[in-house]
């Protein structure tokens, strides 16, 4: 029998917790190498070394408020879960005529209604014996939150949620403005990594070379992992599809949710629309605030 990793769901959850405050302490390493010990002091010795770091900083801080930003709402906001006692009063896949209309809602299903779970000719009406109630199309049953999310993508430890139809666009913002910070603080830092092994000076106590050290191997690490995933969830946005359902859609060729790249692409960055002006819009708050 084949090891099941969600039997542990408590480790799980508790994992979770512990990878948000690695989130929260990388973020801080981070900024005290980057802001503190590097940048920050650079800002005042003028010339172009002070315009150099007032961009480096900009950009930082700006990716760093979206970052957190979108970080937290992934954590924060319900990914869609079933409403209680819900159930179809049609076949919404086929456009059948349900064949349990009749039956209580919520009630225990006897062997002869049970059966009809599996019966062949009904295998679009879907049920979750665990959460003992129907399941809409592109619902799935999540071990770890310990009931059915909506348009479920996984259960992501780093976010310690489900990524399902409710925050999933805020997941994808997250991935971005991860992307785009860790790929900033690394090349940032790249020509200190550079010096380590080369003759060339660097400034700083023994502690600010090692939290130097650390920070740039954490980011590049972060960035080239980060893009890899980047890519394959653009690749699901583009295909109308998500991590679960990439498997059902290989054994099915004509997934019937593709609307074409287009308009599978344009449901996604529509929903964005508002939040990408709100973005920037902070930025140029910032941007105000260092002038």
């Amino acid at each position: 029998m084949a090891w099941n990793v969600f039997r542990f769901c408590t480790a799980l959850r508790a994992l979770g917790s512990i990878m948000m405050v690695m989130v929260l302490g990388i973020i801080g390493l981070t900024y005290y190498v980057l802001v503190i010990a590097d940048y920050g002091p650079a800002l005042f010795h003028g010339g172009l070394e002070s315009l150099v770091s007032f961009i480096v900083l900009l950009l930082f801080h700006s990716l760093l408020v979206m970052l957190l930003w979108s970080y937290f709402t992934t954590v924060l906001t319900d990914p869609g879960g079933v409403p209680p006692n819900w159930r179809p009063s049609v076949d919404e896949e086929r456009g059948d005529a349900d064949p349990l209309i009749g039956l209580e809602h919520g009630s225990n299903f006897g062997p002869n209604q049970s059966s009809v779970f599996g019966d062949p000719a009904n295998q679009r009406m879907r049920f979750c014996r665990k959460c003992n109630q129907f399941k809409p199309p592109r619902c799935h049953h999540c071990s770890v939150c310990r009931r059915c999310i909506l348009k479920m993508d996984h259960h992501c430890v780093w976010v310690v949620n489900c990524v399902g139809a409710l925050n999933y666009k805020f997941f994808l913002l997250f991935l971005v403005y991860t992307f785009l910070e860790t790929t900033l603080v690394t090349l940032s830092l790249l020509r200190l990594f550079i010096a380590f092994f080369t003759d060339g000076e660097i400034s700083g106590t023994p502690g600010t070379l090692v939290a130097t050290f650390i920070t740039f191997v954490l980011n590049l690490s972060f960035a080239l992992s980060v893009v890899g995933f980047l890519i394959m969830h653009i690749s699901l946005v583009l295909a109308n599809t998500t991590t679960i359902e990439a498997y059902e859609k290989k054994i099915d060729p004509k997934w019937q949710y593709d609307l074409g790249r287009k308009k599978n692409f344009e449901q996604v960055i529509f929903a964005l629309k508002n939040l990408l002006n709100v973005c920037f819009f902070c930025m140029l708050v910032l941007a105000s605030s260092y002038v």
